[in-house]
């Protein structure tokens, strides 16, 4: 089969799929459903001009490759939209705790109850079990190194496939989300009332005083 005839092959298992779907099983799928051999270099070129023809603007979805494998994913310029489909009461909505801990396991992973905690500040019992009834984190061991053996948490695959990603080191670097300006404080030598002659001051009746003045 040429690539032409393999294409719509590949397009409808991705289609029909209810998750990423790995090119290893592609080809596996396809092999005994033509009943001939198909190398997974040719499914690899196939999914490369399924992603390009799904690249145009005119299609509303792309070929995107997430959780290990491949699947048809709305365009971000119409999410909007397909919103509307479900609403509101399908928003998995977090509260600011439960973002911070996501985040700090997001980019701290693997990483232990005692030390989300130490990093935020405060108790991370109840954000932590929200995120755990959402699959956005899951328990991956015990760390075998501290006293006690506590658990030890990392994201999800439901977390990568949310954001679109196969890894978490293909989240983005902390530089690339905020470029904060650090205000340093004023030194406390530098605070001090300038006593350099020829500057005014106010005086007990608020009126401003030039203290080089001798005439009273």
């Amino acid at each position: 089969m040429d690539i032409e005839q393999l294409m719509p092959h590949v397009e409808a298992l991705v289609f029909a799929s209810e998750r990423p779907i790995t090119q290893i099983e592609i080809t596996e799928m396809i092999s005994q459903a033509v009943e001939l051999p198909i190398e997974m270099e040719r499914i690899s070129i196939c999914i490369e001009a399924i992603k390009e023809k799904y690249a145009q603007d005119f299609y509303p979805f792309e070929l995107r490759e997430i959780g290990g494998g491949f699947q048809f994913l709305t365009k971000k310029e119409y999410h909007r939209t397909v919103l509307q489909l479900n609403g509101d009461k399908y928003i998995k909505k977090l509260s600011t705790a439960a973002m911070e801990t996501l985040a700090i396991v997001a980019y701290k992973q693997p990483i232990t109850k005692s030390e989300i905690e130490y990093i935020r500040g405060v108790s991370a019992d109840y954000s932590i079990q929200k995120l755990l009834e959402k699959e956005l984190i899951v328990i991956s061991g015990r760390n075998e190194d501290m006293v006690g053996k506590p658990l030890i948490y990392g994201t999800s695959k439901n977390f990568m496939d949310y954001l679109g990603i196969n890894d978490p080191s293909q989240l983005p670097q902390l530089s690339e989300l905020a470029n904060v300006d650090i205000v340093v404080p004023t030194a406390a030598t530098e605070a001090l009332p300038d006593d350099t002659p020829g500057k005014l001051i106010v005086s007990e009746d608020g009126e401003l005083v030039d203290p080089t003045d001798t005439n009273e």
